[in-house]
C-alpha cells in the first residue's frame, strides 16, 4: 500500500538553490532570446558611436601638431580630416559612379552563378551520381585561395570587364552549388514519398515538390552569398583595363598609392552601407516571396497569380 502525504495549508515548497536567481537572470537576459527593434537599434548604434569614439580618442591632438598623437595621421586620419575629404572623394574621385560599376560587377558575376550554380545544385541533390561526380570541384572551389584565381582569369579572359565578372563567377559559383544542394537535400524524404504514391514523375518531383520546398533555404543562401561575392570585388578590381571606371576597388588601390587615407576610410564606410542595403532589400524580397516562413506579406506572389488568373479577380494588396 503506497501512502500519500500531502502538505500542510500555508507550507511552501522548497526549491533547490539557486533557482530564484537563474530565473531572474532567464527574465532579464534570456538565452538565445530576441530582442526588441528599439533595444537592437540601440546596441547597434552604442557599438558604432564606441568605435566612432576610439578612433576620434587615438587621433586627437593639438592643431599642427601631429607628432603629439597617439597615431600619426599619415596612418589613421582623424574623424573630422575624413569629413573634409568627403567633398573630394565624392566629386574628383566619383564615389557614386564608382559605386554602381563595382554594383554591376557583382550582379553580373553572381547573377551568372546563381543561373549556373542553382540548377545544378537542384540535380546534384536529386541524381547521386552527379552529385558525386560535382563534388571535387565543390571541393575545389570552397576552399582555393581566391586570390589564386587572379592569375588564371587573366590568362583565359585578358584583361577587361569579362575578366572580372568571370572572376566573380568563379569564385562564387561553389558557394551557390554546394548550399543549393544542401537544401535540397535536407527537404524531408516523406514528401518524395507521398507525390511517388500520388503517380508523380521524377521531372514533377523534382519541378513541383524539392524545387518549391527548398526554394525558401536557396533563396536565403544566395541572399548572404551575395555579401561574399561583394568582398571578392575588391580583388577582381585590382587591374584597371583604360579609362573606364576602376570601381571601389581600383579607387582604393589609387588611394593607397598615392599615400591618402581619407578615400579608403571613406570606402571602408560606404561598402557595409551599400552591402547592408542590399541586403535588407534581399530580405524584404525573401519574406514577401515566401510569407509561411518568414512572415512577409506575400504581396509578389498574390500580384503575380492575380496576373496568371486572367485579372478576374480585383487585386488587394
Amino acid at each position: 500500500m503506497i501512502e500519500q502525504t500531502e502538505s500542510a495549508p500555508g507550507a511552501e515548497t522548497a526549491s533547490p538553490p539557486g533557482n530564484g536567481q537563474a530565473a531572474e537572470g532567464h527574465r532579464i537576459a534570456p538565452l538565445r532570446g530576441e530582442l526588441s527593434t528599439a533595444a537592437a537599434l540601440f546596441w547597434g548604434f552604442t557599438c558604432i558611436a564606441a568605435v566612432v569614439a576610439v578612433w576620434f580618442v587615438i587621433t586627437a591632438g593639438p592643431p599642427g601638431e601631429p607628432e603629439k598623437r597617439f597615431v600619426s595621421p599619415t596612418t589613421l586620419p582623424s574623424p573630422s580630416e575624413t569629413l573634409q575629404a568627403v567633398p573630394r572623394v565624392f566629386g574628383e574621385r566619383k564615389l557614386v559612379t564608382n559605386t554602381l560599376v563595382t554594383l554591376e560587377r557583382v550582379c553580373l558575376g553572381f547573377g551568372l552563378s546563381c543561373l549556373v550554380g542553382v540548377p545544378l545544385g537542384i540535380l546534384a541533390a536529386c541524381f547521386p551520381a552527379l552529385r558525386a561526380f560535382l563534388a571535387p570541384l565543390m571541393v575545389f572551389g570552397r576552399n582555393i585561395p581566391v586570390a589564386a584565381l587572379i592569375p588564371l582569369t587573366f590568362f583565359f579572359f585578358g584583361i577587361g570587364e569579362f575578366q572580372k565578372v568571370m572572376f566573380l563567377f568563379i569564385a562564387s559559383v561553389a558557394f551557390v552549388l554546394s548550399d543549393t544542394t544542401a537544401a535540397v537535400l535536407d527537404v524531408p524524404q516523406r514528401y518524395v514519398d507521398t507525390a511517388l504514391t500520388l503517380g508523380a514523375s521524377r521531372w514533377q518531383i523534382i519541378t513541383k515538390v524539392l524545387a518549391p520546398l527548398a526554394a525558401p533555404s536557396i533563396f536565403n543562401s544566395l541572399r548572404l552569398l551575395f555579401g561574399l561575392a561583394f568582398g571578392y570585388v575588391m580583388l577582381a578590381e585590382l587591374v584597371k583595363f583604360g579609362s573606364a571606371s576602376g570601381g571601389l576597388g581600383d579607387l582604393i588601390n589609387m588611394s593607397q598609392r598615392r599615400g591618402e587615407r581619407e578615400p579608403i576610410l571613406l570606402v571602408l564606410v560606404i561598402i557595409p552601407m551599400v552591402a547592408w542595403a542590399i541586403d535588407r532589400a534581399l530580405w524584404w524580397l525573401q519574406s514577401d516571396l515566401f510569407p509561411y516562413r518568414y512572415g512577409g506579406r506575400g504581396l509578389i506572389p498574390r500580384f503575380c497569380g492575380w496576373l496568371l488568373h486572367g485579372r478576374r479577380t480585383e487585386f488587394r494588396p
